[in-house]
């Protein structure tokens, strides 16, 4: 695709996206209003279908949901999420959540509006190759819907060579979106750690054997693993969440547990500190007496932004106006996203919001506002532009990937 193709195909696009703004920031509101849980994001996926009725929808991932627009062939994915998170909303706007207990506070509802913004801009466009819009059930938990998504072969059967994620992060000041190459998020995995004693009395620890105790030297122990095992330029860490165990002050039980998660950024530091979690636990319970036990459970891939689509990304998003950030946003945070990235090439944009209210993601007073919006499908346009240029470029004779 030459540059004056891309150029005229992106700025179609962008003056589509904001004539749909105002319809796209109600349907954002309607979505932001009746929140729903990951699993159960039916009605949310169905409203979403009834504002691109044009679009032939069909199911994936149980809850999830996926059209296609565009030329026959070689497709470009973009990513949106339906759940919500189990959190109450401490903002005052009209469209507040009208279920208790329940928010869009990870910006999902934006993502999809956003995502919407561009379906409808692509309406009326003769698109160069295929696009796929994916509406993604159950980011928010593990199993994750992604993961299903890609084992249901849509990719594969759809021809989708590129896949386009947003999220609004509040870590990025306003106006920013961040790209970068390589790694971006963690590898996430969750553990628990079950130690077994021997139930007493408070007052005669001798004659028993104390999980509590046991376990808490465990958990001192293995926060402090990431310092001693892991190289120290490579981000890692290991937090614990939740410790239970007892039923009253004066009673030594015999279990207790604790429940932790590991984020990395390669394989050999994941499953070495896997091996070395089990061990520390093992022999902190064998020279107490007890007895310890370690489940893991595996979560997803770090996400690694493809190099080159984010050459050819990042000189589109200047284009329109958006500052790039010079030095990429990462994190030990983790987006089921990174499947995608296992059988395309793949880049997360992140939406800069800066905190809202004070807050970040995951809090009731995280609310991104329209330019948030806005911004975030102008990434989704311009990603789907530059990956519709590495494919056409790799289909021309003598062409390849830059």
């Amino acid at each position: 695709m030459s540059p004056l193709m891309t150029d005229r195909l992106l700025n179609d696009l962008a003056a589509g996206i904001d004539r749909a703004l105002p319809d796209a920031v109600a349907l954002r509101r309607e979505i932001h209003a009746d929140p729903h849980l990951s699993g159960e994001e039916e009605p949310t996926r169905d409203r979403f279908q009834a504002a691109a009725d044009w679009l032939d929808w069909s199911p994936v991932a149980h809850t999830g949901a996926w059209a296609r627009i565009g030329a026959d062939g070689p497709a470009v994915g973009l990513r949106a999420e339906l759940d919500a998170l189990p959190i109450v909303e401490s903002t005052t706007v009209q469209w507040r959540s009208a279920r208790p207990g329940i928010m869009h506070a990870c910006g999902h509802d934006v993502h999809l509006a956003a995502l919407w913004a561009v379906l409808a801009a692509a309406r009326e466009l003769d698109l160069p190759t295929g696009l796929i819009p994916i509406l993604q059930p159950r980011e928010e938990v593990t199993p994750p819907g992604a993961l299903d998504v890609v084992s249901s072969g849509l990719l594969a059967d759809q021809g989708v060579e590129a896949m386009i994620g947003v999220h609004v992060q509040p870590q990025v000041e306003p106006g920013i979106v961040s790209t970068g190459a390589g790694a971006v998020n963690a590898a996430y995995d969750s553990f628990e750690i079950v130690v077994r004693g021997s139930a007493g009395h408070g007052a005669y620890p001798h004659l028993a054997v104390d999980p509590i105790t046991t376990l808490a030297a465990i958990v001192d122990a293995v926060a402090g693993l990431p310092s001693r095992i892991v190289d120290p330029t490579h981000p890692t860490v290991v937090s614990f969440g939740l410790i239970t165990g007892g039923t009253a002050p004066n009673v030594i039980p015999d279990e207790a547990r604790a429940k932790g998660t590991i984020r990395t950024f390669n394989d050999a530091d994941r499953y070495r500190l896997h091996r070395a979690i089990e061990a520390t636990a093992k022999a902190a319970a064998d020279a107490r007496g007890a007895a310890a036990e370690v489940r893991f459970r595996t979560g997803g891939p770090a996400l690694v932004n493809d190099p080159g689509l984010v050459h050819r990304l990042d000189p589109l998003l200047s284009g329109l106006g958006i500052t790039v950030a010079e030095t990429p946003f990462r994190s030990c945070g983790s987006d089921d996203f990174a499947e995608y990235g296992l059988e395309a090439a793949s880049v997360m944009c992140f939406v800069g919001t800066g905190r809202i209210n004070g807050a970040g993601l995951h809090n009731g007073s995280y609310l991104p506002d329209r330019e948030a919006l806005r911004t975030a499908a102008r990434a989704y346009a311009a990603g789907y532009v530059a990956a519709s240029g590495i494919i056409l470029t790799a289909s021309e004779p003598g062409g390849g990937s830059p």
